[in-house]
């Protein structure tokens, strides 16, 4: 057998490789690394949007809720607080005179079914300036509803025009629907009877009924106020007055 039949002494040679001094040959399957294709890049990008806009809606849900929550607790607030104060109102209603008809008899109440008047002291610090004319109304809100308005006034000493004190306070906004309405005092033979409008300016009713109806969640409960009459302060007050309208006499 020849010494280049088995590749022992015939064999060609290879060129070897040249490295540059101080560097390392590295295996092909680390120097071929490849970063991401674009489409693996597109999916993540997908995924973030996709998550961020899950993240972006419980939020905004979230928020929803607490400015609803906000606004429910406001108002039902403002139907407490407004119901507090016209029965407290209601409540110290004083025969005092507002005026007087053709007649020359005393005003001391007059109403219907969307507005009333009458005299009564303000609560609290208010109430230093003495009795004061209050006239609740139910006016257009420009919204296809209705508030409820009440306009304060002072009654002179001297009998002449109430002086309205600023511009009217709304109660209660948002209004769809609402009526007053009256009860005549009681007679020994007979009950009295709830009345769209107050026939007798001169007299004083025994009970005043206000009812809404409200847009929104809350319903308005049926107020049923009854007055609680000082008689003897406007016969002091209605005395005095007549005094000082006559002529002095010397």
């Amino acid at each position: 057998m020849k010494s280049g039949e088995w590749g022992i002494g015939n064999r060609e040679s290879v060129p070897a490789r040249s490295v540059s001094p101080g560097r390392m040959l590295l295996p092909d399957s680390r120097r071929a690394q490849r970063g991401f294709s674009l489409l693996e890049v597109l999916g993540a990008l997908a995924l973030m949007a996709l998550l961020l806009l899950g993240v972006y809606s419980g939020v905004r849900t979230a928020t929803r809720s607490v400015r609803s929550g906000s606004a429910a607790v406001e108002r039902l607030d403002q139907l407490r607080s407004t119901q507090q104060f016209m029965r407290q109102e209601l409540a110290q209603v004083q025969a005092v005179p507002q005026g007087r008809d053709q007649n020359g008899d005393s005003i001391y109440f007059t109403g219907d079914a969307q507005s009333m008047r009458f005299v009564a002291p303000l609560p609290g610090y208010l109430g230093k300036l003495g009795p004061q004319l209050q006239e609740w109304k139910l006016v257009s809100n420009g919204k296809g509803g209705s508030r409820l308005e009440v306009r304060f006034a002072l009654l002179p000493p001297d009998g002449s025009d109430a002086k309205p004190l600023g511009e009217p306070e709304v109660l209660m906004d948002d209004v769809r629907d609402g009526h007053f309405s009256y009860r005549t005092p009681d007679l020994p033979d007979q009950a009295g009877s709830w009345q769209a409008t107050w026939p007798d300016p001169r007299l004083l009713p025994r009970v005043v009924r206000v009812e809404l109806k409200l847009d929104g969640l809350h319903d308005w409960p049926r107020l049923d106020a009854p007055l609680r009459i000082d008689a003897a302060a406007g016969q002091q007050m209605d005395l005095l007055r007549g005094l000082r309208r006559q002529p002095v006499t010397r």
